[in-house]
């Protein structure tokens, strides 16, 4: 993505995942917001977007953070809020392996608390090792963590599966990681 993208995906991170109010917007339970209403008050804290641009982030982003609902009236994060929103996902069995791309600063913390959501709502995990390296190396050199979802979904842990492909839950106690 070019500059112009990257800099809108991270502003619309930031209102749609994070502090919506910081321009005036108001999310709904499910974390939509009118397009006309997200452009309105980008434009009056100074942002400039506009639908084409905004469409070409939904589009080209890499990670399919964001989706425009199907009436193309609404937008929303995919997943990775710090707000309480209802993505309205139904639990779903995982793959017997999922994964997730870490550094090594945070290694002591894992081995002792496992993987904790922090302040997002969900833990992410990535369904392939290269999508793991690509999280884990936008802090550092990538440490690959292997999660054992298929047993821990067997022992009653819940899993979802968003829009754009990543897998959530709520924790990963460390005895469901594999330290390969």
């Amino acid at each position: 993505m070019d500059r112009d993208l990257i800099s809108t995906s991270k502003f619309l991170s930031l209102v749609l995942r994070h502090q919506p109010e910081k321009i005036g917007l108001r999310l709904d339970d499910e974390g939509w917001v009118e397009v006309d209403e997200l452009l309105a008050a980008a434009s009056r804290s100074g942002r400039k977007l506009n639908r084409p641009l905004l469409e070409r982030v939904v589009r080209e982003n890499d990670k399919q953070r964001f989706a425009i609902s199907l009436d193309g009236r609404r937008i929303r994060a995919n997943q990775g809020h710090s707000l309480a929103v209802n993505l309205r996902l139904q639990p779903v069995e995982p793959p017997e392996l999922l994964y997730h791309g870490t550094v090594a600063k945070f290694l002591d913390s894992i081995r002792n608390d496992g993987l904790v959501r922090g302040t997002r709502q969900y833990v992410h995990l990535s369904p392939d090792l290269e999508t793991a390296r690509r999280v884990g190396q936008r802090r550092g050199q990538p440490v690959i963590l292997v999660v054992e979802a298929g047993r821990m979904c067997r022992e009653g842990h819940l899993f979802y599966h968003s829009d754009n492909g990543v897998w959530l839950t709520e924790q990963v106690p460390a005895v469901y990681l594999r330290w390969d």
